[in-house]
């Protein structure tokens, strides 16, 4: 048998291996682990990255040790540049995050056609296995939002978000509607930033995140430019970030109109 070309096959294959060895089903594996048989499928041959929920659902169900478990963070954090990871593994664990995007929707926002888009802009030499690859480990990241307590995750868009057609108008239209169907969920916050309050307290994008009183984790701020990240946990550089995003907020507009903006555009670009 043939090495797996990447994550999502490796991943894939050993969950196929382990089922054969117990003498079980992909749809009992489904019904172990609260998904349907189909995305166990999707997982098996390498069309569908596991989610966290899923890679402990196999550690439950094989009674391993945390064997997919650690795989999944492996392959997450293989595919991801170095100077990334840090960042990743904070957010995992984090209570709270405030981000401010003024260009491109955050990864966690981002529906497979946004994102493949922009990994095909940034990456021209890439083939279609490789621009798949990037969106799975993009969509991945949603995982942190299915944690037993999720994060409160708390976005501040820019209009030009709503504005800049990545993909094409049918992209942007069904973008937009994922945007609309997060709005009313009960652990995000969208908020967008119109042209028209004047310059934003910041020109660049920027993540805060915080964390429970158990964690030992202080709060960082993670910036990003030219393709380098890094993540700062001066105290006074977090006091600034989180100075600058109170600003934001307050010019922003209301959760309330911010959806009723993100449904007339998802209605203006499929229209």
């Amino acid at each position: 048998m043939s090495e797996p070309a990447n994550g999502l096959e490796w991943f894939g294959r050993e969950v196929d291996a382990a089922l054969e060895h117990v003498g079980a089903t992909g749809q009992q594996l489904a019904a172990a682990t609260g998904y349907k048989p189909p995305y166990v499928s999707k997982v098996k041959h390498g069309k569908a990255l596991a989610s966290p929920h899923f890679a402990r659902g196999c550690d439950d169900f094989f009674k391993t040790s945390g064997y997919f478990e650690r795989m999944l963070t492996r392959i997450s954090e293989y595919g991801h540049p170095e100077w990334f990871v840090p960042y990743l593994r904070l957010e995992e664990r984090a209570s709270q995050i405030l981000d401010f995007s003024p260009f491109l929707a955050m990864g966690i926002l981002q529906t497979p056609e946004y994102a493949a888009a922009l990994f095909k802009a940034a990456n021209p030499r890439f083939n279609a296995e490789q621009i798949k690859e990037k969106v799975a480990l993009r969509l991945q990241r949603r995982g942190v939002m299915e944690r037993e307590v999720p994060p409160l995750l708390w976005v501040v868009l820019d209009e030009a978000v709503i504005h800049r057609q990545v993909g094409g108008r049918a992209a942007m239209a069904r973008q937009m509607e994922h945007l609309a169907q997060l709005a009313e969920s009960p652990n995000i916050v969208l908020q967008v930033l119109p042209y028209d309050s004047g310059a934003p307290s910041a020109a660049e994008p920027f993540t805060l995140l915080t964390f429970d009183d158990d964690d030992d984790a202080a709060p960082v701020l993670y910036s990003e430019a030219q393709g380098i990240g890094r993540v700062i946990d001066s105290a006074s550089m977090v006091r600034t970030g989180h100075e600058r995003y109170e600003r934001l907020r307050a010019d922003a507009l209301s959760p309330e109109k911010t959806l009723c903006a993100l449904r007339e555009a998802s209605k203006e670009y499929t229209e």
